[in-house]
């Protein structure tokens, strides 16, 4: 029997509007141009000095969507204390191939090893950002999407039953630079916490709400590249509670790609309300860079 016979298609497949609707869990922060990326977001010289003299992997962090960097905060602060460096790299959210190659910038302006680790959509922009990266030694998949080549997130997303994403997002209507036409999409902020963050206690919850950064329905259906995943170690945590991105789809990922499951009874924002755990896999993963 194929090992993945057990998981459960979807009986009915998205269309382009409901892509709007499933996937979108899957998105990271915002930075400009990934021209500019290195020059202005990524360590100082002063900075990528200090890195090298850490005796550590650099952890770089990538968040997903409706979130911002601050959602790393717990995680960051525990990492630190641990002695590792950290940056809280942002992406743009307008497509896999634009935030990849902005992620990709901040990786090249980091000297030694890095173990580069990301929430929801940010899976899919690590999985693609690492690819052909030699400093990158390890990847960390946090409640996250582990595309492999081809796949879209809402490919992804349509799969398995149990995500709740088509219930609650909201979409407006913006025009591109190039004046061609999409949607920003964000969670309702009124659906937020349960939808999102369960585990997580209302007040922070409702300040997720308010700071949440949308993703593009374009970033939703672009195929991905070359997985970095099949090439590199992986890691997965794999949130049990989670509406967003089901338990179902997140152990078929990772499986797939041959990586470390560790499970906990988590909700999608797992950085904000397992910060522990999550260091904790994060660390798992330094540990065998060397």
């Amino acid at each position: 029997m194929n090992r993945h016979s057990r998981y459960r298609r979807a009986r009915t497949p998205l269309t382009l509007v409901a892509t709007a609707t499933v996937a979108t869990a899957l998105f990271a922060t915002s930075v400009g141009p990934a021209s500019a990326a290195k020059t202005s977001v990524g360590p100082t010289s002063a900075a990528k000095t200090t890195f090298a003299k850490a005796g550590k992997p650099t952890v770089v962090l990538v968040h997903g969507a409706f979130a911002d960097s601050s959602s790393w905060n717990g995680v960051i602060k525990k990492l630190k204390r641990d002695g590792y460096p950290v940056v809280a790299a942002a992406n743009p959210l307008r497509s896999v191939s634009v935030d990849a190659a902005s992620v990709k910038s901040v990786l090249d302006s980091i000297d030694g090893p890095v173990v580069l680790v990301g929430h929801s959509y940010g899976g899919a922009v690590i999985s693609n950002a690492a690819y052909g990266s030699d400093n990158v030694k390890a990847l960390v998949y946090a409640d996250a999407f582990l595309p492999d080549k081809g796949e879209s997130a809402n490919e992804l997303a349509s799969k398995f039953e149990g995500s709740v994403i088509g219930d609650v997002l909201r979409p407006v209507p913006i025009t591109n630079p190039d004046g061609s036409k999409d949607v920003d999409l964000y969670i309702d902020q009124s659906k937020f916490h349960q939808a999102f963050g369960a585990d997580v206690p209302k007040n922070t919850a409702d300040l997720m709400a308010v700071t949440q950064r949308p993703g593009t329905g374009t970033a939703l259906n672009e195929p991905s590249g070359e997985p970095a995943w099949k090439t590199i170690p992986s890691w997965a945590l794999v949130g049990t509670n989670d509406k967003i991105i089901p338990r179902e789809l997140q152990v078929y990922m990772a499986k797939r790609a041959n990586a470390h499951i560790k499970e906990i009874p988590s909700s999608h924002a797992v950085t904000v309300s397992h910060p522990d755990a999550v260091t904790h896999i994060i660390e798992k993963a330094a540990r065998t860079v060397r």
